[in-house]
């Protein structure tokens, strides 16, 4: 009694499956550009209607609007990266559905029959001229099924309106487009280009080869998948990099042992450490290890000998004492610090986003440890990238 149910449990999780497969991959489309197809698609419309009031006959003879334009309208101003929305695939795919479909309607009475036919042969012919354009296919309907108005047209129909209305709707989308900084059409590149390794080391003549190797049309232009390839190549490198950042601490990366100053270490002192050991800041320490304070070379460029000779004679004015100037003096006291198991990746806003040069690393008690330079960072990149393809 218990096999059946379980002899059904496939075929219902397949027919879920089944119905899954229905629901829509998610829209990577940002809102902005939503609205612009959106607005696009408005005023392409109007437009196109707006001209036909001004072809004569047009109000009693010449429908003002004939419906596949809204379909075009969709191509054009919402996928105008589509092979299918371009110029040529609008006007072309146009003309021939409706020269094939006002032949059909006037050769074969019945209107199922010549609809099926008109369609059909429609698709072929766009395909034979390059131009296939979805909506043409309901342009073929019309001539066939439009009533008596439009059978009443003859091959009319094909100047007035599709002719026209197909010019007029892409002469607004090629405005509107230029108008909004969106590029269309998309044409098709120079031959030279097609020997030009792209990202992977594909070239655009291997993606051409591709696509003609696939059993059905892909509504993609093969500078699109181009593109499209280079994008994820920069966004594998940008995650990439993210995964470096994760991986290495700025334990991994800084300089040590540390140079530093005390803050009663003289002037002259600290120049001869910056100079010795060719470093460009020192880090302050107290007796705890602790850093209290930055003195950088700029800090110092100031004390030059004459300079020096002046803050030892205003020393001595108002100390009347021989003690040469310290480091407490001139260094600052707002120091950032980072601790030696953050992330490399916490570097980076402070170096890129706060203006910093050299940050002193500390360890868990707060004493310094080591010293992390824009030299550092970019070495520790470097040599991750090195490891990495070694590894792999």
């Amino acid at each position: 009694m218990s096999a059946p149910p379980a002899s059904r449990a496939p075929s219902s999780a397949t027919f879920a499956r089944w119905l899954h497969s229905f629901v829509p991959a998610p829209v990577t489309v940002r809102w902005r550009e939503r609205v612009r197809s959106a607005v696009g698609a408005l005023i392409g419309i109007f437009f196109t209607g707006t001209m036909m009031k001004l072809v004569p006959g047009a109000a009693t003879l010449i429908p003002l609007l004939v419906a596949p334009m809204g379909a075009s309208a969709v191509l054009l101003f919402a996928v105008p990266a589509s092979p299918l929305a371009q110029p040529w695939s609008i006007i072309g795919g146009n003309l021939v559905a409706a020269t094939v479909g006002v032949t059909c309607a006037l050769l074969v009475k019945d209107p199922v029959v010549a609809s099926a036919l008109a369609v059909s042969i429609a698709i072929a012919g766009m395909f034979a001229l390059r131009c296939v354009h979805p909506p043409s296919g309901a342009v073929a309907l019309t001539a066939v099924i439009g009533g008596p108005a439009v059978h009443a047209l003859g091959y009319t129909f094909v100047l007035e309106p599709i002719l026209i209305q197909s010019a007029l709707l892409l002469v607004g989308a090629l405005v509107y487009h230029a108008a909004t900084g969106h590029r269309y059409p998309h044409a098709q590149r120079l031959p030279a280009a097609e020997r030009t390794p792209t990202a992977g080391g594909f070239t655009r003549a291997d993606i051409v080869a591709a696509l003609r190797r696939q059993s059905e049309l892909l509504d993609i232009d093969p500078e699109d998948i181009e593109a499209v390839l280079r994008e994820m190549q920069l966004q594998a490198q940008e995650e990439k990099l993210r995964r470096t950042f994760q991986a290495l601490t700025c334990a991994d990366i800084m300089s040590q042992p540390v140079i530093a100053a005390t803050p009663s270490t003289s002037i002259p002192r600290a120049l001869q450490l910056l100079r010795q050991h060719s470093v460009k800041a020192l880090p302050v320490v107290d007796a705890g290890q602790r850093v209290i304070g930055i003195v950088t070379r700029a800090d110092l460029l100031g004390l030059t000998p004459r300079d020096l000779r002046q803050t030892l004679r205003h020393w001595f004015s108002i100390a009347a004492a021989l003690t040469p100037p310290r480091v407490a003096d001139h260094m600052k006291t707002h120091v950032q610090t980072i601790p030696a198991t953050a992330l490399m990746s916490e570097l980076v806003p402070l170096f890129a986003g706060a203006g910093h040069h050299h940050i002193p690393v500390v360890d868990a008690e707060g004493r310094l440890a080591g010293i992390i330079t824009e030299s550092d960072l970019v070495g520790g990149l470097y040599r991750q990238a090195a490891i990495q393809p070694t590894a792999a």
